[in-house]
């Protein structure tokens, strides 16, 4: 795999705690998944929609070492979402305004079409139509992965539960994982990873466990984008010939080292 297209939201979030953590922040899935493959040496290139409050991004510090030529901008707000949790680092309400996101499909499909052969990843999230798009990436053979959303999931695995044997690699967190059994036999799914906080990350292969790795015991400062950090560094160290073992143990320790100092602060407009 030279390249990871990565199909979801960027967004301007604000998180909050009881304990008076969190902020206002950048977030969406294919950010936080696009910059953990690239730490990790993987070309990434999130496919996604900016709106003008956020179009300044390709050339903001930091960000500026990403592939963003899959992006467009269009008028209007980028995806904002209102995050609550509890001290446990469980989401307990979600907020969402998914401004001009609500194009994310469109673009999707059109840039699958120009690169069939790409190997992509696929943010399961609202307000992307899910069907529509696995559905293409399976009509032209292309190799993909997927990941979902909790409060999102129950709907999006449903929809997706058609292509899910077909994607390399799931990653759900133990409440998904839950959902997902209810929908299909876990011995037609060639890989999942089954994240579940700071206990032990396990992976299946047709339903056969095969690896696990507990994370390093950091303090969560900030769980929101825990997951796609994980993610993106799995697909990557896999794509550069690590062993599944080896890749969750990096993955795991990349997600822990992220929530116990997460720091993407929305960036202020270049003058100039």
């Amino acid at each position: 795999m030279e390249r990871l297209d990565v199909i979801g939201n960027i967004s301007r979030d604000l998180t909050r705690y009881p304990d008076h953590r969190g902020g206002s922040r950048l977030g969406g899935a294919a950010l936080f998944l696009s910059l953990a493959a690239a730490r990790a040496g993987l070309r990434a290139i999130p496919v996604c929609v900016l709106g003008n409050d956020l179009a300044h991004l390709p050339k903001a510090q930091g960000l500026d070492t990403l592939d963003w030529s899959a992006r467009i901008q269009v008028d209007g707000m980028s995806t904002t979402f209102d995050l609550e949790y509890d001290l446990q680092g469980e989401l307990i309400r979600v907020g969402t305004d998914y401004g001009v996101a609500e194009g994310l499909t469109e673009h999707a499909l059109r840039h699958m079409d120009l690169y069939p052969r790409n190997t992509y990843h696929v943010c399961c999230r609202r307000p992307l139509d899910v069907a529509a798009v696995l559905d293409r990436l399976a009509r032209n053979g292309t190799d993909f992965s997927v990941d979902f959303f909790l409060p999102s999931a129950e709907e999006m695995i449903r929809a997706a539960a058609r292509w899910l044997p077909k994607a390399a690699t799931l990653f759900v967190n133990a409440a998904e994982c839950r959902l997902l059994e209810q929908v299909i036999d876990s011995g037609a799914l060639p890989e999942v990873v089954i994240t579940d906080g700071p206990r032990a990350a396990v992976i299946h292969h047709f339903g056969r466990q095969v690896a696990s790795a507990v994370p390093p015991p950091h303090p969560p400062r900030e769980v929101s984008g825990a997951g796609d950090t994980l993610a993106g560094t799995f697909l990557a160290h896999r794509s550069q010939g690590a062993t599944t073992s080896q890749a969750l143990a990096e993955a795991t320790a990349a997600a822990a080292r992220y929530v116990a100092a997460p720091s993407l602060p929305i960036p202020a407009p270049r003058r100039g």
